[in-house]
């Protein structure tokens, strides 16, 4: 199937390794140049150059902290006009409920909320004068489930999430789609990490908190970026044109609910 994509530029966020690289990794492979971004500046390198080599498409890396707004104009002034958006960012610790405070809210909600709205507002006007555009934010199967001790997560994606939902719908008219892509645990180093704390917890190995959260879902193991990343070019290929303001789960049925 051709998604139509081949020509069309890119940014996307936090794309050095884990999802964000499978989905750039993904777009690549459609013929889309991209603009890559991360604070870490040698897995960036790598990853930019792995991606042209492999797909022989252009490969702009850009290193910033796009949670900051800093990081996001030097981000900006490198992408310039971009028919495609894959906002993404590290989600915040997971903890109790009463130990978060206003500061730790600020930062959950400038990091999984603010920034890609902030992104939207600069990039997606250009894409309806062209008319035509694909948004995707990576936000969290917690959306629809929300996580106890990921509570901060839960609340910003939950916000920017609502913001979606109208927004999308204002825009469409102009050949621009704006969507949500919603993971469950991938092999990524996010997993690593919630493995870990759920490991030193429990007095067991980062093994066996492995194989019990693979127990709770369906599938009975963890995604894998490659399929993240599918799913992502999809939403932003032709045929997803009719999709609008969807919070697609990519997460092997670990939220159990019909709807």
């Amino acid at each position: 199937m051709d998604f139509g994509l081949n020509g069309k530029k890119a940014l996307v966020c936090a794309s050095s390794k884990g999802l964000g690289r499978g989905c750039a990794e993904a777009l690549a492979g459609e013929g889309v140049d991209l603009i890559l971004n991360a604070r870490g500046a040698e897995a960036l390198e790598e990853t930019a150059k792995h991606i042209n080599q492999t797909y022989g498409v252009d490969v702009k890396a850009v290193v910033a902290d796009i949670t900051s707004e800093e990081g996001r104009a030097k981000v900006l002034e490198a992408a310039g006009d971009v028919d495609i958006l894959v906002t993404n960012a590290g989600g915040p610790p997971p903890g109790l409920w009463i130990d978060w405070d206003r500061d730790d809210f600020i930062a959950a909600l400038d990091a999984n909320m603010l920034t890609p709205i902030a992104l939207m507002k600069a990039l997606v006007p250009g894409m309806m004068e062209r008319g035509w555009g694909r948004v995707v934010n990576i936000t969290s199967q917690s959306v629809k489930s929300p996580i106890p001790a990921l509570g901060l997560s839960n609340s910003a994606r939950a916000g920017l999430t609502g913001y979606v939902a109208g927004t999308a719908r204002q825009v469409a008219e102009k050949g621009v789609t704006i969507n949500n892509l919603l993971p469950g645990i991938h092999a990524t180093d996010r997993a690593i990490s919630l493995d870990g704390g759920v490991a030193a917890k429990e007095g067991i190995t980062i093994e066996e908190a492995k194989k019990k959260r693979e127990a709770t879902i369906p599938v009975r193991r963890y995604g894998t970026a490659e399929e993240f990343g599918a799913a992502c070019a999809f939403l932003c290929s032709q045929q997803a044109a009719f999709m609008i303001g969807q919070n697609i789960l990519h997460d092997g049925g670990g939220v159990n609910a019909t709807l």
